[in-house]
């Protein structure tokens, strides 16, 4: 065998892997920083997360894709309020890292005492409604509050939904909460090129489906979102119209004292064109302007650090 070639067989690896540890290095910090966390109460672990990543996240690079997000979707609001919201959203960047630990203790909701508990639910009628009727359905969220406690309800009271979701880019991190979803949440599919076949199969037996609508795809319809052009995700209009489903949107809202309201609202009435098919772009604008309304309600529960405008690049 040449030299050459030896060496490579024998020094691919190694760079590969020296490429790899900061990646594994981040991933083992973080599972490192739950654990401990989960050795403390709830309230006590998920306040330290908000108050600690307060204090680290504006002085990451992301901070200025975060304001110049800010500044593109509220031009009316002064700096003031923008640097408000941003330091809001880091505190529930960090909530949203803390509850990976304790989700199997923070759902709590009982129907027999509603209200007793950290949850509170919006749409219980709804829900019952798809429990029992064993038909295929949709429902739409977006990274918005804990959106990680919808399928854990779901799963909670025998709702058999399959929850769509992109794993993070860090594969060790993806690996990670893949495990703590896959514990609380029921049947997940990563999204990769085989995720649309085998949606379509669940709601070809009458099952549910849940999907993120607000994630950057840049191969989607041309849509606007803040009066910014965008490409959303055609997947959800594509699977209704193959199967006629009724599509429910559903949210999560942090509320003060770490407590949530899960929201699922009533079906939406979805768009058709003159040849009475479903107007798939149309469809794909919906769902953006009900997940804008979400996020202008409670702007600093949204995922702000993500570029959904692909305008990244030229900051």
């Amino acid at each position: 065998m040449p030299v050459r070639r030896l060496l490579r067989r024998i020094l691919t690896p190694m760079v590969l892997g020296l490429r790899a540890f900061p990646q594994w290095a981040i991933a083992k910090l973080l599972l490192s920083l739950l654990m401990l966390l989960k050795v403390f109460p709830a309230d006590a672990a998920l306040n330290f997360a908000d108050w600690l990543v307060r204090i680290i996240g504006p002085k990451l690079a992301r901070l200025r894709l975060m304001l110049t997000n800010f500044r593109n979707a509220f031009p009316e609001k002064n700096e003031a309020e923008i640097e408000k919201i941003a330091i809001d959203a880091w505190g529930h960047m960090g909530r949203q890292t803390a509850e990976y630990a304790f989700l199997d203790k923070l759902f709590d909701f009982d129907p027999a005492r509603p209200g007793e508990g950290r949850i509170e639910v919006s749409g219980i009628s709804i829900f019952m409604e798809l429990l029992q009727a064993r038909r295929p359905f949709i429902v739409f969220t977006a990274h918005t509050g804990n959106f990680e406690m919808l399928p854990v309800a779901g799963a909670s009271y025998g709702l058999d939904v399959t929850v769509l979701f992109r794993p993070p880019n860090n594969p060790y991190i993806a690996d990670m909460v893949f495990g703590f979803r896959k514990q609380r949440m029921g049947n997940l599919v990563p999204s990769h090129a085989g995720s649309a076949f085998h949606l379509a199969g669940q709601l070809e037996q009458g099952k549910g489906v849940g999907v993120l609508v607000d994630q950057k795809f840049s191969r989607g319809k041309a849509t606007t979102f803040f009066n910014r052009d965008v490409r959303t995700n055609p997947l959800l209009a594509k699977l209704v119209r193959q199967f006629g489903c009724d599509v429910f949107p559903a949210r999560c809202v942090r509320l003060p004292g770490n407590r949530y309201r899960l929201e699922i609202e009533p079906k939406v009435e979805l768009p058709y064109d003159a040849q009475g098919n479903l107007d798939v772009q149309a469809t794909a604008q919906l769902l953006n302007d009900k997940v804008e309304s979400w996020v202008r309600e409670y702007p600093e529960q949204w995922l702000w650090y993500h570029d959904r405008w692909n305008i990244k690049n030229t900051l």
